[in-house]
């Protein structure tokens, strides 16, 4: 990945751009987060022409990705800055043309004008060939589906276009005026063959396009190009500074863990995404049937099979359906009230809901259910029992992981907000029975950008050597007297979910 190129500055600069919040953040070349900035990701719109579709505005987005790198470089010699590097959410992206304008707006993933063409797709080609290709489940949000709508139903959008970029080369597009695309984003497309990372023809062919229409490919790192005179007004950074390859913050994430050879990586928030990397693709029938994804990793000659869950959004609604008197992010107060409950809550068990066309419940359609109710349950016995419920999805997951990727984890590595409730953790760690560790830097999106582009920029000669080279503390939580319980509890789950399997057949 290391290139020649003259080191500029001490720190870089990561915008970390997700669909919800965004972020720009000054890392200097021990790991520390030097200065920061965020606000909401406001972009996203109704479609005009139909108000239960979705778009991003663009100009919009553009404009708080400038007010949150000004607000995070306003206290830090910009001079010491030696690159930038965009990360953002996947699946997203937009036809542009050769001046980067827009000829239609991002579809987001929000959007189900998609669905009907999963149908008509379907029907073309059996959807365990299209995840033998691109290790890419049919979910209606994957950028193929997108292309193909537009093919079908907004032909002039694609025939006015020169190329195609993903939300970190639109980005990268309005800092450099060069059109880039790299093969995280790329991999989750539903268009690329995994195996060669580069494109599947025959799959493009499906909205009618060629691998010409496309950027030439980059790598995490690579450079795009150098922020112009119009950028640097609009953001403040200084003309000339180097913009690198970036992309989907997934697989940064999996990156910045610090995660060995044999340790699961668990990346917690509203959602949570286990996975692994491995030094082969690997698809399977079995991972095809549990669920798993795989997407490009950030390194060449790696790949991130991985199971998307609900995550904290059931412990969000549980705080906002029965803690409405608890002050907004006070966590701790609903922990100690769990800590009253024992294991097992009391009796009452919590299954997630399936909520996505991925993770360990595909393929049973369960809705969210709670079961083992009674006059004296309490409001800590049903947050434990959530806590609980998830640990159990999680433990499931990896066995899923574990049997399609021919892989046994030696433990966890828990990264991002939902790796902070420390009770949860080692709930996790007594169902799994694994040892969970939770790197002190939890914001590993961030850092794994960071330690990209200092190896880009010739900062360290390799990820293994910026990572030796940055202090970064880590705490472990190992089973505890209680795992025993949770395995007999674990096996009531698995037994409860195939109860369910029938309850909710349609």
């Amino acid at each position: 990945m290391a290139q020649s190129v003259r080191k500029e500055g001490s720190s870089v600069l990561v915008l970390d751009c997700g669909s919800t919040n965004l972020r720009a953040v000054v890392v200097d070349e021990a790991g520390r987060f030097t200065a920061e900035a965020s606000r909401r990701n406001t972009a996203l719109r109704s479609d005009p022409s139909q108000p239960d579709w979705y778009v991003w505005d663009y100009e919009t987005l553009w404009m708080d990705i400038c007010h949150v790198i000004r607000e995070s470089t306003q206290a830090v010699d910009r001079k010491e800055l030696g690159a930038v590097i965009v990360t953002t959410w996947g699946a997203d992206g937009a036809s542009v043309r050769r001046d980067g304008s827009l000829t239609y707006p991002p579809i987001a993933w929000q959007c189900p004008r998609t669905r009907s063409v999963v149908e008509q797709i379907s029907r073309q080609i059996e959807p365990w060939e299209i995840y033998r290709v691109t290790g890419y489940q049919m979910i209606s949000f994957n950028t193929l589906f997108k292309l193909a709508w537009l093919r079908r139903y907004r032909p002039s959008a694609l025939e006015r276009a020169y190329t195609w970029l993903m939300m970190p080369g639109l980005i990268a597009r309005s800092l450099t005026g060069e059109f880039s695309i790299e093969s995280t984003s790329g991999s989750t497309m539903m268009a690329m063959d995994l195996a060669r990372r580069d494109w599947s023809p025959e799959l493009l062919r499906l909205a009618g396009l060629e691998p010409s229409f496309f950027p030439s490919w980059s790598e995490p790192g690579h450079i795009v190009g150098q922020v112009t005179d119009e950028a640097a007004a609009a953001t403040g950074l200084t003309p000339g500074i180097l913009v690198l390859a970036g992309g989907h913050d997934t697989q940064f994430a999996a990156v910045g863990s610090g995660a060995r050879d044999d340790e699961a990586i668990l990346s917690s928030g509203t959602w949570e995404i286990l996975g692994l990397r491995v030094d082969r693709f690997r698809p399977t029938r079995e991972g095809f049937r549990g669920g798993i994804l795989i997407e490009a990793d950030v390194l060449p000659g790696f790949w991130d099979p991985q199971m998307l869950m609900v995550g904290s959004a059931v412990l969000e609604w549980v705080r906002r359906l029965i803690f409405a008197d608890v002050a907004d992010r006070d966590y701790e107060a609903l922990v100690r009230e769990a800590l009253v409950a024992p294991p097992g809550s009391e009796g009452v068990m919590l299954v997630p809901a399936f909520v996505s066309d991925s993770g360990p419940t595909r393929r049973y359609g369960t809705k969210g259910t709670i079961l083992g109710l009674s006059l004296a349950t309490t409001r800590g016995d049903l947050y434990r029992a959530a806590l609980e419920g998830l640990s159990f999805q999680l433990r499931h997951a990896l066995e899923v992981l574990e049997a399609a990727s021919e892989f046994k984890a030696q433990g966890i590595r828990a990264v991002g907000g939902g790796s902070k409730n420390r009770l949860w953790n080692q709930i996790r760690s007594d169902v799994t029975g694994l040892p969970l560790t939770c790197p002190a830097q939890r914001e590993a999106t961030v850092l794994g950008a960071a330690l990209t582009a200092f190896v880009g920029i010739g900062t360290y000669r390799s990820m293994d050597a910026a990572r030796r080279a940055m202090v970064l503390g880590e705490e472990v939580l190992r089973p505890s007297g209680e795992s025993a319980v949770y395995q007999e509890l674990y096996e009531r789950y698995r037994g409860l979910t195939r109860t369910l399997k029938a309850f909710y057949k349609p």
